[in-house]
């Protein structure tokens, strides 16, 4: 058993809150308005809601699941803490049109290894690679045909070596992906993103990365996204993202969920 702090119940937070719990850590739920906010979350899940200090101060494992420019409103809170958690994991993703700009991270600074200097602690950065929907629903045991993998990056071989075991845990086969500044090759616009690879896929998808196109290739799938109605289903855009970077062109669900795409988007949109 691990004692684990996330902060954030999100999608992200509350999937990896209730995964965790079921295979046997002990979980504290915090965000910045109070552990009351998460009472029925923390009831639902079996989980603790915790006030932000609680979670830093007692976790072994910290998991930052919230938006990328909310991570630098913890940095008070994580150097006025007693005591740090010896590993903090970094899930966010920079999303420049919900994020602001960052004028580092436009010109190319990885997103984790600039958030890493911004806070002044080690990060891990994994889980951001994935949707949610796959983080909660497709977790599979070791060995299982189909097993997604998921890239982990950070600087302290020992702390990547720790959450790659999570990781494993969770029913995701762990792919070393080097020091936070190789985690580009994980981020939003780039092969391995949202395509949920298997190991024997993985390594030539985080090769491929393009650093100069993964931007424009980003806010391409996000103008996109938005354009989706919010029932559109999150595995048919998984299909959709492994048919865009070569992967699975024999498989007809997936020119199925290409069209079904079209379709989604050709429809006007809901009057507001």
């Amino acid at each position: 058993m691990t004692r684990i702090g996330i902060i954030g119940a999100g999608q992200v937070g509350a999937g990896l809150a209730r995964r965790l719990h079921a295979i046997g850590h002990q979980i504290l739920l915090a965000n910045s308005r109070g552990p009351a906010s998460l009472a029925a979350l923390a009831q639902e899940t079996g989980t603790r809601a915790a006030h932000l200090h609680q979670a830093i101060q007692e976790a072994e494992v910290l998991v930052l699941a919230i938006p990328f420019k909310q991570n630098l409103l913890l940095r008070d809170a994580l150097h006025g803490s007693a005591r740090l958690p010896p590993v903090i994991i970094d899930t966010a993703n920079y999303i420049p049109q919900r994020d602001g700009g960052y004028p580092d991270v436009d010109a190319g600074a990885p997103e984790t290894e600039w958030m890493s200097r911004q806070l002044g602690v080690g990060l891990v950065k994994t889980f951001n690679s994935m949707t949610a929907d796959s983080l909660r629903t497709r977790g599979k045991p070791q060995g299982a045909r189909g097993r997604i993998a998921l890239p982990v990056a950070g600087d302290s071989p020992a702390a990547r070596a720790l959450v790659m075991e999570m990781v494993d845990q969770l029913g995701f086969t762990p792919y070393d992906a080097g020091s936070l500044s190789e985690s580009w090759r994980q981020q939003p616009g780039q092969p391995a993103y949202a395509s949920d690879p298997t190991i024997g896929e993985i390594a030539a998808l985080l090769a491929r990365a393009d650093r100069e196109k993964g931007p424009a290739n980003r806010d391409r799938a996000m103008a996109l996204m938005a354009r989706l109605p919010p029932a559109f289903p999150a595995q048919e855009l998984v299909r959709i993202a492994r048919l865009s970077i070569g992967l699975d062109t024999w498989k007809p669900r997936s020119w199925l969920a290409g069209l079904r795409l079209m379709a989604a988007l050709a429809r006007p949109a809901a009057p507001h």
